[in-house]
């Protein structure tokens, strides 16, 4: 069996492996970065200028004092003020102008990359095999979506970019400082090499926890994503009070986690600080000395001022910003692990075209070996062979865990088989492409599925360009025209989540509808009656029969008396199969599936 990788649609192919470290793991947003490389130019320059208008002001300020402020003639004192402030105010102008496009640009790239980012991650999702969906809650892929995106976005939106301008105004009033007092400032700099080094290794830990908080923040999302999909069930059993401990627990745990987090960050914020205070204010110290001592002037000291509080806000806001990109390393890492996931089923490079059809199509499923995933101990098939003829209706029948719903989830190509062969019409189904397989079957499962959408809308997905005529002659075959009809808005009437103003047997036409419309040559029945009353039963029966026609039918059925008139009847017991016939013939074989008639049917007698 071939495994190829599934194709996704992000704004480009993430790497297979995310990259391990600290920050460096943001790297791997670059594919979705690329393609906006002008607005990030143009952030940069903005970020740039917004920074270097910043550090124009201290020289502003010390020109103001030595020659406003201090010079001796009063009228020059007079003129020279008011052209210093014209000075302050036209670098203000441009500090306001430079920082309001710089905001815009990333705020603008973080809400870009955040939506490709989902949609990204929603894609691939969608293709993964139920293989995946074994291991992985949806309640934890959709805190990915979530939590871990808004992360990110808070990192490409705003962190980043004030990091990079503070690092830029922290460069440059260093540099500034180093150029005006290079003795004093060779000491600050031997001191703050002692301060970096301890901080990047404890940021690791930061990290860590930062991953750890997010993981039991998904734990926590999990379970009230499962929970709130049952509710039902939940009230049925009382159950509300323990449902809230388990999610107490889930979040208290998620709390402790953040409580480490947040307690390991600001320790590490309050050393940076602390420390880089320490060295700065040393320099200070040597400044206002050499003032004392007529080394440099009132403005140079002003100026050296400025520029120690620019050097500090910096290199606070940076300690700030490294948290944050500290937590979106590890939300990254999360989003890239998901992104990497290989599903074992795709479409094959050079898929085999399938042959164009009018009526049914032909099955065969040759000695077929397969275990899921979750249980490869036990076989659900065991050498399990098919041949199913062009507008042949099969039935499978059997005690539950026989294997039945196995052989649709394997026609469908959510498995592949470990051992044996499938084929449609002649070609092996694992050479054809996931879609073009998929558009000749049509599926009514027996757990019907509703949208959150209109009853139009709903019977539509089986096929998005039916016109409203297809869709309301489907729903009159699947009988469900009257009871749609009767709705508030008729076709438009919202059938809200998961169906929930619907019974189970409106549910179902719905769901018998969408396949109707589908007009899939091969028809695959799981339960479709299931939850339909005996006279409802009989109408959608008969419009299944008539769907039927001309079209290849595998049904699974427990109620018997619904496939009495199928062209054959496949026994299964244990994954294999044990008799196959017309109903007449079992019954006199007298086996397993007249032991399974005479239970039903005595039971029906008896009026039970």
């Amino acid at each position: 069996m071939t495994t190829h990788a599934s194709t996704t649609a992000p704004a480009a192919t993430p790497p297979a492996q995310p990259p391990a470290g600290s920050a460096a793991s943001l790297r791997a947003l670059a594919p979705y970065l690329r393609p906006h490389r002008t607005r990030m130019a143009l952030a940069f320059v903005f970020l740039v200028l917004a920074a270097l208008t910043t550090l124009v002001l201290p020289l502003a300020l010390r020109a103001l004092i030595d020659q406003g402020i201090v010079a001796a003639d009063p009228g020059e004192r007079v003129m020279a003020l008011r052209e210093h402030f014209l000075a302050l105010f036209g670098v203000g102008l441009a500090l306001g102008v430079f920082s309001a496009s710089r905001y815009y640009m990333v705020t603008w790239l973080g809400e870009r990359i955040t939506a490709d980012l989902k949609r990204a991650v929603y894609a691939h999702v969608l293709r993964q095999s139920p293989a995946f969906f074994e291991t992985t809650q949806s309640g934890e892929v959709l805190s990915r979506l979530t939590a871990d995106t808004t992360l990110i976005q808070t990192v490409v939106g705003s962190s980043f970019s004030m990091g990079l301008r503070n690092a830029i105004m922290a460069a440059g009033a260093l540099l500034m400082l180093v150029a005006t007092n290079p003795y004093v400032m060779a000491q600050v700099l031997g001191g703050l090499v002692l301060v970096v080094l301890p901080a990047v290794v404890y940021g690791r830990r930061v990290r860590k926890l930062s991953r750890a908080s997010q993981d039991r923040l998904a734990d926590s999302s999990a379970i009230a994503a499962e929970v709130l999909n049952a509710v039902p069930v939940v009230q049925s059993y009382t159950a509300e009070a323990r449902e809230a401990a388990r999610f107490d627990a889930a979040t208290e745990k998620a709390f402790g986690t953040g409580v480490r987090r947040i307690r390991a960050r600001a320790a590490l914020v309050a050393f940076i600080i602390t420390a880089t205070t320490g060295a700065l204010l040393w320099g200070l110290y040597q400044g206002t000395q050499a003032v004392m001592d007529g080394r440099i002037s009132a403005g140079h000291l002003g100026q050296t001022v400025v520029y120690v509080i620019l050097l500090l806000s910096s290199v606070a806001a940076l300690s700030e910003v490294y948290g944050d990109i500290l937590r979106a390393a590890g939300a990254t890492e999360r989003l890239m692990e998901l992104l990497a996931t290989r599903s074992p089923i795709a479409s094959p490079p050079r898929p085999l075209p399938l042959p164009a059809l009018q009526g049914g199509t032909g099955v065969r499923l040759q000695n077929v070996q397969f275990h899921y995933p979750s249980r490869p101990q036990h076989p659900s098939l065991d050498g399990f062979t098919l041949d199913v003829a062009p507008g042949e209706t099969v039935a499978l029948v059997g005690p539950s865990g026989a294997g039945k719903s196995t052989v649709f989830q394997l026609l469908l190509r959510f498995y592949d088989p470990q051992h044996g062969h499938i084929a449609l019409d002649g070609l092996p189904i694992a050479q054809l492409a996931l879609e073009d397989l998929r558009q000749r079957i049509g599926i009514v499962p027996q757990d019907s599925t509703i949208f959150s959408a209109s009853a139009m809308e709903n019977i539509r997905y089986g096929r998005p360009d039916a016109s409203d005529a297809e869709v309301v002659a489907a729903a009159r075959a699947a009988h469900a025209h009257d009871f749609i009809s009767a709705l508030p808005e008729g076709y438009d009437t919202f059938l809200g989540e998961r169906g929930v103003r619907l019974s189970g047997g409106q549910r179902q036409r719905i769901s018998i509808a969408r396949a109707i419309l589908k007009n899939a040559p091969l028809l695959l029945l799981d339960e479709a009656t299931s939850a339909l009353d005996t006279e409802s039963e009989r109408a959608v029966q008969a419009a299944l029969e008539e769907a039927m026609k001309d079209r290849t039918t595998l049904v699974i059925a427990h109620r018997l008396s619904t496939v009495v008139n199928a062209d054959r009847i496949v026994v299964m017991d244990q994954g294999r199969i044990v008799d196959i016939g017309r109903h007449t013939d079992l019954l006199a074989r007298n086996g397993l599936y007249a032991r399974l008639a005479a239970m039903q049917f005595d039971h029906a007698s008896t009026g039970a």
